[in-house]
Formats: structure tokens, sequence, C-alpha cells
């Protein structure tokens, strides 16, 4: 069995795609579906046993693949990440800034440390990684940016850390798609909604109850899969986006959308996008309350 991606198997033959985080969840299934359409996926992060295991699947697949260990947080190690990549590959086509994480809590729990903590992992070295890239390869050749952020619109309640980054780098990269623009550098931003990823299970047991609550409160009534959010990613990095730049794609099934007024259906009309074909269901999903 292969990655049953709906974009032409060959797109990105010959190219080289950076996709940060990796090693896990919807880095993982983006790294695999890039692989699957002929890119060399150059997969960053911090576990050298988890980009191994993902290395070793792509590989398994027919796929090109290199595994770099770095922390996106490390001005120094970026570089030499790109640069690694570069000595390898010979170019850089994309970039895909997915590493990063967050915990639930209430605002009024957040010490400095770990709100500043929660920044740098997700904005900071994203933002450094851009830079990098941009300044090392891309402000002479040109290429594509996507950065994940999240579903932040209106706020949002317990993990206000992080909806602060995100923020942050949703007009960070809007800033980016203007100013680098003269270059031929497109950048754009992914918002995922409630996506059933790997990501699931590091919660506590207390927010894993309030995640498992989370579809009924989303107009499509289910959760997203990697599949949809990478094929977004995908999208934005393709020829066909070549006149998409400083924007957002949500992923989302609708979340901002709902309304107290209105009452949500049950939607059983939408059929969820399965093409990670080695994509496993969240333990958590499979726990009751």
């Amino acid at each position: 069995m292969s990655y049953g991606s709906v974009f032409h198997s060959q797109l990105f033959s010959g190219q080289t795609v950076i996709v940060t985080g990796g090693g896990s969840g919807i880095g993982r299934c983006t790294a695999h579906e890039l692989a699957a359409l002929g890119a060399h996926a150059a997969i960053v992060g911090r576990s050298e046993e988890k980009l191994a295991k993902v290395r070793d699947e792509i590989v398994e697949d027919g796929g090109r693949v290199s595994m770099h260990v770095c922390d996106i947080r490390d001005e120094v190690a970026v570089g030499q990440t790109i640069d690694a990549v570069l000595a390898l590959t010979g170019r850089i086509d994309g970039l895909v800034n997915n590493a990063g994480g967050q915990w639930m809590t209430p605002l009024r729990n957040i010490s400095t440390n770990g709100f500043e903590a929660v920044v740098r992992n997700n904005l900071t070295g994203g933002f450094i990684f851009m830079r990098e890239t941009h300044a090392r390869w891309l402000a002479a050749h040109g290429g594509a940016i996507v950065n994940i952020i999240a579903d932040i619109w209106h706020g949002w309640p317990n993990f206000g850390h992080s909806a602060a980054a995100r923020g942050g780098m949703l007009t960070l990269s809007e800033t980016a798609a203007c100013e680098w623009a003269a270059d031929g550098v497109r950048v754009n931003t992914v918002a995922p909604g409630g996506i059933a990823s790997s990501g699931f299970d590091r919660y506590t047991p207390e927010a894993r109850r309030e995640l498992r609550r989370y579809a009924a409160k989303v107009p499509l009534k289910r959760f997203g899969t990697e599949a949809e959010v990478s094929a977004a990613i995908v999208f934005l990095l393709s020829p066909a986006a070549a006149y998409i730049t400083g924007t957002c794609v949500r992923v989302d099934g609708g979340t901002p959308n709902a309304r107290q007024t209105w009452p949500l259906g049950e939607a059983s009309r939408n059929r969820p996008f399965e093409g990670f074909h080695r994509a496993t269901a969240p333990e958590m999903l499979r726990e009751t309350d």
C-alpha cells in the first residue's frame, strides 16, 4: 500500500522540502505525502529515534528522505541543518514549519518561563528557520513556505500561551509574504482544528477528557485527519498555488463558525479523507470517560 494522495505522483519530482516536527503527527504525514509525490523530504526534529522511524518508513515505501536532529530554537543548529540539507541535495524548494507544541492550562497558571518557552517553540523557532532558509537559499532562488498555526480565531481559552504564539506566526507570515514576494518566495499558513493525531496522547487525562467532547461542537461533527491537513500544505507548496501568498487555509471542520444560536446537526454525509496509509488513531479516541 502507498500514500493515497490526490495530487500527481511526480508533482515535486527533483525538489527538496524541509519539514520540521517531521517525527510524528502532521509532520510525519506531510513528509510521507511529499516523498510519495517525488520530493526529497528533509525531516527535522529533536528526537533521533522518532526521525529514524519515519525515515525508515519512507525508505520502505520507496521515497527519498533524510533526517536532521535539530532544536529549532537554536540559531546555530538551524543554520547547520539548512547547510546540511543543501550539501546533500543542492537545493531547498519548500519549508514546512510544523514543529511546536503546548499544554492545556488557564492563563492564571502560566508562569513567565512557561509562556516564553511555548512562544519560543511555536513562534521564535519558526522565525529562525524561515529567516535562515530565506537567507541561505530562498532569497536567491525562490520557493514556498507553509507555517502551521492553529484554530486561534476568537481566542483559545486554556491555551493562551500557544494562541499568542500562533497569532504571532500568522502576522509574521503575512509580513514575510509581502517582504519576500520580490524574491519569488510565497509564505502562507495552515490552521488545523481538532486533528486526530499522536499529539492527542501527550495531553493529561483531564485534557484528553475535554478533547473527546470537542467533535460535538464542530459543524462537521468529527475530528480531522492528518491527511486532510497535509493535503492543504501540499497544495500551498505546489505550482497550483502560485498566486497565493499571505493567506491562511483553515482545516477545522468549520469550528469557528459554530454559534450558540444554531443547533448543530449530525453532518453524517461528510466523510474524512484517509489518504495516509500508515495513519493510526490516537489512543485517546479509544478511551472512555
